[in-house]
């Protein structure tokens, strides 16, 4: 999150005041889709309270930070892309508690108020103090900015593999099943962002980036507040490490599909 706000400007927001229009409905559909979809997919495969929750919180937390990189790489709406990212962060206080106790308050106990301070101290307090080195620290940082996609992976890297060990049994006994829900919630949250915008007649690199938007989730904070807030349930953490590593999987597979598509249409 500090990495993230080493790279946004202040441009980077003008986006959200210049086309409020764009914003808005990527903002929708990413706390919409991803919720439903999660809760959805735990009801359809009737998931134990332990492997829900875990997927709900993946549902409800904000677009993942690698989702710009994916936009551009597929040529998407790039600007579209980072305000989307940006807005879904900043409201991800108030939505992901809220959310998650609305789609999982009646199965297990949910503490908004613990969430939200969480939440504020992962993700609004590092990205804030990281914007402010940026500005004033702008030759710096540019430097810095180069290695900072290394770093960022590194640490989600980490991350992912401190909560693999030390679930590597129960994730064993419960593989198959949690790793067909990620992929079909990854999908589906693609395939729905998609047909939002084209629903609503936006153009294709629109479309791409609210797409990518929707299906890529930042997982790492999901698989944080699992850990810290339901750790009484020790599987609530496997959904966000699963869909940690299968995401830039998928994110890559489809940027790479959108970008040959473009290629084809300029032959």
């Amino acid at each position: 999150m500090f990495g993230m706000g080493l790279t946004l400007k202040p441009n980077d927001f003008k986006v959200v005041f210049s086309r409020p229009k764009d914003i808005i409905i990527g903002f929708i559909a990413q706390f919409t889709i991803m919720p439903l979809l999660a809760f959805l997919l735990t009801k359809l495969f009737r998931l134990s309270p332990e492997l829900a929750i875990g997927v709900i919180l993946v549902g409800t937390c904000p677009g993942g930070t690698s989702s710009n990189v994916m936009t551009f790489l597929s040529k998407g709406d790039v600007p579209l892309s980072v305000g989307m990212t940006a807005m879904s962060t900043l409201f991800a206080p108030f939505l992901t508690p809220f959310l998650t106790w609305l789609y999982a308050g009646q199965r297990i106990d949910v503490n908004m108020y613990a969430m939200f301070i969480s939440i504020i101290q992962v993700v609004l307090v590092p990205i804030i103090l990281g914007f402010i080195i940026n500005y004033f620290f702008n030759r710096i940082t540019q430097h810095i900015v180069r290695i900072l996609p290394l770093i960022s992976t590194l640490a989600i890297v980490a991350i992912v593999a401190s909560v693999v060990s030390a679930s590597a049994s129960k994730i064993l006994g419960s593989s198959l099943l949690i790793i067909v829900v990620v992929i079909l919630h990854n999908v589906f949250g693609y395939l729905a962002g998609y047909g939002v915008g084209k629903v609503l007649r936006l153009n294709t690199t629109k479309c791409r980036a609210i797409s990518i938007e929707v299906g890529m989730q930042n997982s790492g904070l999901a698989t944080s507040l699992a850990a810290l807030h339901f750790a009484r349930y020790p599987l609530a953490t496997i959904p966000g490490a699963v869909f940690s590593v299968w995401h830039n999987i998928s994110g890559a597979i489809l940027a790479n599909i959108f970008a040959q598509h473009t290629a084809g249409e300029q032959k």
